[in-house]
């Protein structure tokens, strides 16, 4: 995709919603931009406070100036029309105005501030000769009552107040007005002197300092961006560089390593990690040497005892087929060597298998298959050993007669394993078998109501070899490789083999397969947990199985049909079946 292509998806209508997202995501997978992020916002707020600092500090120092030089003004031209008032006896009302009129003036020269506004004080007798007032049109409007009440009661005194002055643009201005008092000759009485002052000039030297600040402000950003990108730049890099090696060592790249240069920190900490990766590959290599070597032997011994093996069974087959000539003793000994020697030829077959597994050169030969019947021949078979055990088996399928491509060998082991496994746990009590499927996938569970395992019990049951009770003896022949071997099968099938269990509520196994090799996500149709886990005791007893008819094989898989199998025909006994049927359990 060209860079125009890609402008044009990312401002699509409705872009902006997306963008939030997208920085979470840049937030939580990039720590140089977080970093970036979080450097600039400390720095900004840091800048923003010191500026604020430094504009409050400059503008009180210098409305704090133009106050006590207006206060200065201010008192010199009173104490200047004082004067003029003073040094004159005019005594008649046209004299009198004259004199203000010049003392206004003296004001005006002395304050340099042409808003000047004078009032005669009230609570004084009428006067016929005593100047009208004079209001300036711009002081007149914002003189306040508190001021001249101030100026009133303090005669001698000298107040101001900060106040909006009208400018020339019809805007306002920031000023202060001072407020004094004056004392006219005999007659007039005493007037309330009233000075404007515009800080106008302060105010836009104070504005173009702040603006200085600003633009000086965002300059030191940008230069704080660059220099941190590029700081933190250098040093997440080496972090990058170790990220992307371990992702690839832990990949299987064994022979990736961290570029190292100089002596710092950085050159010590790709020095260890290409230590690290040393001492792993050379501990990795060791233990593949010896895995390969185990595997080996262990094949190598199965092989190489299947033939003593057989001239073993072949003898045990010559003396078990005469049995009933030898006295009893010897002819129970002549069954217990048969029997064993079954069990050592499924042992050596199941330790084969194990190694196929880990030599990795295991191949499925797959064909469609129902697992309904499978299930149902994998029942009957077991049928009789169920029985013995006092257990009673059920099939239930509500809807897993559609075929699956699996290897119907390695399936057919699974269950009887499975099986074979409850019917040794499962106490005598009944064993659920269920099928079910869906449109990805095809499902097998087999539940049992015996003692059940605690979770520790749960985490190691699919290990080699492994019992719950280690003074619990096998009673049906197993070799401790089943569940292995069945776990196996289906992680070589594309599927998985669950397990819950509850002490005291018994255990379920679940196998669940795609239903093609293609089948992409895949969900179980089976729950895991049973609906009936909380439930006191098996359900109702009754040794039954599934029984299929092709009018019942339906294409959305639904319609078991199961019927009464107490009359079935045995099954071989363990000890009767051939090698290959040992090997497929």
């Amino acid at each position: 995709m060209t860079a125009a292509a890609e402008a044009r998806g990312r401002f699509q209508p409705g872009w902006w919603r997306e963008e939030p997202r997208r920085l979470v995501a840049l937030w939580r997978r990039s720590l140089q931009f977080r970093t970036v992020i979080i450097t600039l916002a400390l720095s900004s707020l840091a800048i923003l406070v010191i500026g604020a600092y430094i504009s409050f500090s400059v503008a009180s120092n210098i409305f704090q100036q133009q106050l006590d030089r207006v206060l200065d003004a201010s008192n010199n031209a009173t104490v200047a029309a004082q004067r003029i008032l003073d040094s004159s006896d005019a005594a008649d009302r046209a004299s009198l105005q004259s004199l203000m009129s010049s003392t206004v003036r003296t004001v005006q020269s002395v304050s340099g501030s042409a808003a000047i506004a004078y009032f005669r004080a009230p609570d004084q007798e009428p006067s016929g000769i005593a100047p009208p007032d004079r209001g300036a049109p711009d002081l007149s409007s914002v003189i306040t009552p508190e001021l001249r009440e101030r100026v009133q009661a303090n005669p001698g005194g000298q107040f101001w107040q900060s106040v909006a002055l009208e400018s020339r643009d019809g805007g306002t201005d920031p000023g202060v007005v001072v407020g004094s008092d004056l004392e006219a000759p005999p007659g007039a009485g005493r007037y309330e002197l009233y000075i404007g002052y515009n800080f106008a000039a302060a105010q836009d030297s104070l504005a173009f300092m702040q603006l200085v600040g600003i633009v000086g402000a965002i300059a030191l950003l940008a230069l704080l961006t660059v220099i941190i990108f590029l700081v933190v730049r250098w040093v997440i890099e080496p972090i990058r560089t170790v990220a992307a090696t371990s992702r690839r060592l832990a990949a299987g790249d064994l022979g990736v390593r961290m570029p190292s240069r100089g002596e710092d920190e950085l050159a010590t900490l790709a020095a260890s990690f290409n230590g690290m990766a040393d001492s792993l590959q050379a501990r990795i290599r060791e233990l593949a040497e010896l895995s390969v070597v185990q595997q080996r032997f262990v094949s190598d011994v199965s092989h190489e005892l299947r033939t003593p093996l057989t001239t073993i069974r072949l003898a045990g087959d010559v003396l078990y087929g005469q049995r009933d000539d030898f006295p009893g003793p010897t002819s129970r000994t002549v069954e217990l060597l048969h029997t064993q020697t079954d069990r050592f030829e499924v042992l050596l077959a199941d330790l084969l298998e194990i190694s196929r597994y880990d030599a990795g050169s295991v191949e499925l030969a797959t064909e469609p298959t129902n697992l309904v019947h499978l299930a149902g021949d994998a029942i009957e078979s077991m049928n009789e050993l169920a029985r013995g055990r006092g257990s009673e088996l059920r099939l239930v399928a509500p809807g897993g007669h559609l075929d699956a491509e699996v290897d119907p060998r390695r399936i057919r082991r699974i269950v009887r394993n499975l099986l074979g496994n409850a019917i040794e746990h499962g106490e005598g009590r009944p064993i659920v078998v269920a099928v079910d499927s869906n449109a990805t996938a095809i499902a097998l569970s087999v539940r049992d109501y015996g003692l059940g395992m605690t979770q520790d019990e749960s985490a190691r049951v699919f290990d080699r070899f492994w019992r719950a009770d280690p003074s619990r003896t096998r009673t049906i022949g197993g070799t401790g490789l089943g569940l292995a071997i069945s776990l196996e099968d289906a992680v070589a099938h594309g599927g998985t083999l669950d397990l819950w269990s509850r002490p005291g509520a018994g255990t379920v196994f679940r196998l669940t397969l795609p239903r093609t090799a293609d089948a992409a996500a895949v969900v179980s149709p089976l729950p895991l947990e049973p609906d009936d886990a909380g439930a006191e005791g098996p359900p109702p007893t009754g040794m039954i199985r599934a029984v299929e008819d092709d009018a019942t094989q339906t294409g959305d898989g639904s319609g078991a049909i199961a019927s009464d199998v107490s009359d079935a025909p045995p099954a071989a006994s363990p000890s009767a079946r051939t090698p290959e049927e040992a090997r497929d359990a």
